[in-house]
Order: C-alpha cells, then structure tokens, then sequence
C-alpha cells in the first residue's frame, strides 16, 4: 500500500457513482461488450441492494470499499458485514462453531464476496495496471476495519487464482475448494462435444436427453427482450420451490427479478420448460463475456431428467452456439461430472484476528488442500471423456 492511495468506506453501493464502480469492475466493458463477470457490476449489486435482498434483516450488510489516488478511482471492492454463514457456499460453518464454543463471538464478521454467487471473479477491482497496489491498499483497509472493530475474521471467496497468491503473500490463509465447469474445446456442437465422449457414456446422455424433451412440452432459451414479465412471475414460484428446500427461505426477493429484467436482461439467460403454454420449469443463467453462468433453476412440476436437460446440456447448447469457453454450472454436484462437466480448484482468503485460532486453521487449510487437490485429480480421472492412448499408438477404442 501506498501512502497517496486513500480507501473510503462506504454504507450503501448507492453512494457510489455507477461509472466509477464500473471503471474498475468491468473496464473490459468500457467500449460496449459484455463484462467478464456481470456479478460485480454497479447494475448487479444495486440490484440486490434496491431489491432488499441485500441490507437490513438480510444478514448481508454492504461496507464497499472504494480506493482513490488524486481522486481517481483505482480499486473497489464488496465488502460485507455479515452476521451468519449463509449464502457464501464456501463455507465455515465448523469455525464458527469452534470459536464460539472456545469463547469467542465470530459473528458479526467481514465477508468481501459476491452475496448468494459462488462464481469466481475478481474481487479485488483494479484499474489495469494497478492490480498489485490496488489489491494491497483494499486488503490493508479490510484488516484495519476488522481490527478496528474487533471483529473475528475476514473472508474473500471465488476470487482468482492471482488474487489467491497476492493475498498468500501478504500473510493471508489461502482455501482451495472445487466446482465442476465444462470447458469447450472448440466444438461446433453438441454433437461435436459428445464425439469426444466414451461410447457409454455417449449414449447414456443422448438417452437422458431423449427422456428430458419427452416430458409433453417446449423448451425456448429466451434472453434480452424475449423475456417478458411474466416469465420472472413463474420463475419466482420455481425459485420458491427450490429455496424453501434448500435453504428455508429464498435468499432473493420478488423484486430482485424485477431489477433484473429493468437492468439485465441482456446478461440473462432464461431457459424455460413449457407445458399446455405454461411454463413448469427453468434454469437462470447470467451471460458473461466468455462464460455462461448458471445459477438457478426450479419447477412446479416433477419430469424425468428434466433438470439435467435444462440446468446442464442446454447450457452446453447455448454456450456452443455463441462462442463461450466455458459453462460454470454453480456449487457443487458430482452428478455434473457425468455430462462433461469436470472439477476444478476454487480459492478463497481468510484472515483470522486470533492468533491461536488462526495457526489450528491454517493447519487444518494445509491437510484439506492436499486432499483437495488429490480428490480433483481422482474425479477428473472419471470424467465422461475417451482414454487416449500414449502419443504414436491407436486411441484406446470405446
């Protein structure tokens, strides 16, 4: 960090003006295309905010941090006090646990994350060429306010794999985790990507997929203007349905669908199921530069693999059609390996304000890491795809 950077602590995103936000969260946007993740955009977080989805009762309380030289801005961040574990998907439920029952009080504590999004992304939002100093200044601001409140802990989820080793290197505890994203590997359709599968499992998903478009209905993938408001009214019911099993209660509002479709619906996906010309099921998606993120998906009524047809091979569909490189299908879910979706490591930060507490958890960080990364090794070596034969010999035949 230093000295001629000035960090500032906000108590809403309102406060901020939305081209400053953007100037660092998407500057790659600047000249009109899609942001690389549309999760740390102003549009994105103000609608969570305006939404109340976010803020008061929500447990998500924003402290973004905005970070200027010569009043410029160079870096932001979403920072949060939060007051549970909910909703982060890297969670740390069994610290809190410990910690409490050790006698200390873990909540409220720092989380800088996008809220209910276990999509990685920049964190740390720097203007190019600024990302060492700018990522220094927001970590130092982070601690100090933590330390300054005498809150436990500090927590940076889905952030890059470059943010992970900036931050190793100024003292923070590194995470690794997994998710399952499918990567395309230039093909020109679906078809393309099964050809590159063993023969069993090549025809087990055609069987899937048969089975999935049997249910008696349509299915349209609808995003920008083809969304209408009354598509958002019936995905709110299977959102409902999915949350109220899953988490109790929906961690998005009603309104929080409407902000999307008035702010985003250029960065939405909407692939719905219709049956009798209504609609029974759907899977959200949000629209990156390279990658299509899937988030959310429901259904009022049960079908045979319909789920995997919706939240999983139209993904694949689309992201083929449109020049994606990548379909992160959200938090976890072996099941996904089986239609081509292999694991991949995931990183968080931690800073931990007790010291004994802080080295039993970096211990317990080294042993998981290692299983970490032998389990990733272990799963992917059961992915869907042909064994190749060593280079000069005939392909392992099906």
């Amino acid at each position: 960090m230093t000295d001629d950077i000035t960090v500032t602590l906000h108590a809403a995103l309102a406060e901020i003006a939305p081209d400053d936000w953007d100037s660092v969260a998407c500057p790659e946007a600047a000249s009109g295309g899609r942001p690389t993740d549309p999760f740390t955009t102003h549009r994105f977080l103000s609608a969570l905010e305006r939404s109340r989805s976010t803020g008061t009762g929500s447990g998500w309380q924003p402290r973004p941090l905005v970070a200027r030289r010569d009043g410029r801005v160079i870096a932001a961040a979403p920072l949060w006090a939060k007051s549970h574990s909910q909703g982060e998907y890297i969670f740390d439920h069994n610290w809190a646990d410990a910690y409490t029952r050790a006698g200390g009080r873990y909540y409220p504590k720092l989380q800088l994350a996008v809220p209910f999004t276990p999509a990685t992304g920049r964190r740390f939002l720097t203007l190019p060429g600024h990302e060492a100093e700018g990522t220094a200044a927001l970590i130092s601001a982070a601690i100090q306010l933590a330390e300054t409140n005498r809150l436990s802990s500090l927590h940076i989820t889905f952030c890059t794999g470059d943010e992970a080793d900036r931050g190793e290197a100024m003292g923070l505890l590194r995470r690794t985790t997994q998710q399952f994203h499918w990567e395309n590997s230039g093909y020109g359709s679906y078809d393309d990507f099964l050809a590159q599968l063993s023969s069993r499992k090549r025809k087990a998903l055609r069987k899937e997929r048969q089975q999935a478009q049997a249910f008696g209905g349509t299915i349209r993938a609808l995003t920008g203007d083809q969304i209408e408001p009354q598509h958002w009214q019936a995905f709110w019911a299977f959102y409902q349905d999915t949350g109220s099993r899953k988490w109790g209660t929906p961690y998005l509002t009603r309104r929080a669908f409407d902000e999307f479709h008035a702010t985003m619906r250029n960065d939405i996906l909407l692939i719905l199921a219709e049956r009798a010309g209504r609609p029974v099921a759907g899977a959200l998606n949000f629209i990156g530069r390279d990658t299509l993120f899937g988030r959310y998906w429901g259904c009022i009524e049960d079908h045979p693999c319909l789920h995997f047809e919706l939240c999983y091979h139209q993904a694949i569909d689309w992201g083929i059609a449109n020049g994606l490189t990548r379909v992160e299908a959200g938090a976890q879910g072996e099941h996904k390996l089986a239609r081509g979706y292999l694991p991949v490591p995931v990183h968080s930060l931690h800073w931990l304000a007790d010291p004994g507490f802080s080295q039993a958890v970096a211990r317990y960080l080294e042993a998981e890491r290692a299983a970490m990364t032998e389990e990733i090794e272990v799963l992917a070596a059961y992915g869907p795809f042909r064994r190749c034969a060593p280079q000069g010999e005939a392909a392992a035949q099906d």
